[in-house]
């Protein structure tokens, strides 16, 4: 696994700022320059800031109704958030000008992304995805789901693919020719996560019915992990390879497990668990080219996992709970979101740069 020495990945305060209310969603541009955060009070911002300090611009005060997701582009030049209200907003990062608002109002807009490929936005729309061209500023098409509202939706990160789960499963369509039928990842109950590994091999499915999936694509026959405590909330891939995949990281209740592919075939996949937090965990993600797996709860700890097996760190900072955390792609920075609308990020050193 990695050779940095434990010492080398602990984090130490960085910045903070306070939001009017739970902070729903955090999210890092892909060339690092801004965090943006969203809140229950319908608050989208644009944070850049130096040690100690944070400089927040608004893109979007406080409507009184929840903004849920948030997405940037993959060549950071516009940001996208969806909520309550039904309306997905598109913004250009560098002036925050509002460009294209879309009006859903009979729904709640809880899944967005943009494709790692191209300026294609998907988001949920009940049972339908739709998806968005921001360079010709029209609906591309409408993927109807059909048996469930929409769960979870991921691009894959190498081939034009959008996966969408809900009832029963999930459903995969190709972008290179959205009237194909989609390829179907049958379930016996609903799927309510899902996440590609990074180079696409693998899809990963948390369940509600106390199971998590992986299929790897190409494979009719996926793995089926079970014995977790509750409904598997939130999936986190490590981006370096152990052995023979990257790591796995599935969270259910206030537990946490991390899983490895076996050399034996019969195996499958291995398991281990990390049980530290008290109350159901928020979030999860591998800090980038490390095994470092970081760790949010509603217990107000955000635990540092070396290698994805001890712990080596505890934060705080959410006195109320965490609800969502996000590494900077280059890992020198973690921003986490609290319940109590607090914004806090943690760098490598005291002596790191601003970022933004």
């Amino acid at each position: 696994m990695s050779s940095l020495k434990s010492s080398e990945q602990t984090l130490e305060f960085h910045a903070a700022a306070m939001l009017s209310d739970y902070i729903t969603a955090v999210t890092w541009s892909p060339d690092g320059a801004t965090l943006a955060v969203c809140s229950a009070a319908g608050e989208v911002m644009l944070a850049t800031g130096e040690i100690n300090k944070l400089s927040l611009q608004p893109l979007q005060s406080a409507t009184g109704k929840s903004v849920d997701c948030l997405s940037f582009s993959a060549d950071s030049q516009f940001l996208a958030a969806g909520g309550q209200d039904g309306k997905v907003q598109i913004w250009r990062v560098d002036s925050g000008e509002l460009i294209a608002s879309l009006d859903n109002h009979r729904v709640w807009v809880d899944k967005l992304a943009w494709s790692p490929h191209c300026n294609q936005l998907a988001f949920s729309m009940g049972r339908c995805v739709q998806v968005w061209n921001a360079d010709d500023h029209i609906v591309e098409v409408t993927l109807n789901f059909e048996s469930s509202s929409i769960l979870d939706l991921a691009w894959h990160p190498i081939v034009q693919y959008l996966a969408v789960s809900g009832y029963q499963g999930v459903k995969v369509w190709s972008g290179e020719d959205w009237d194909e039928d989609p390829e179907i990842l049958s379930v016996p109950s609903v799927t309510g996560a899902i996440a590609w590994s990074p180079q696409g091999e693998y899809l990963a499915c948390g369940n509600m019915d106390n199971t998590l999936i992986v299929s790897e694509w190409g494979n009719l026959e996926p793995w089926v992990m079970q014995g977790f405590p509750g409904k598997v909330r939130e999936l986190a891939w490590s981006d370096q390879i152990n052995s023979l995949a990257p790591l796995l990281a599935a969270s259910s209740s206030q537990g946490v497990s991390v899983w490895a592919r076996d050399a034996d075939e019969s195996v499958g996949w291995e398991g281990w668990a990390l049980e530290v937090h008290e109350n159901v965990v928020s979030a999860i993600a591998f800090q980038p080219n490390t095994f470092l797996l970081a760790s949010a709860a509603a217990d107000g700890q955000l635990c540092l996992w070396y290698e994805a097996e001890q712990l080596l760190q505890i934060l705080e900072g959410a006195e109320a709970g965490f609800s969502c955390l996000a590494w900077h792609p280059d890992g020198q920075f973690l921003a986490a979101g609290g319940c109590g609308g607090e914004l806090v990020v943690w760098s490598k050193s005291t002596g790191s740069k601003g970022f933004g």
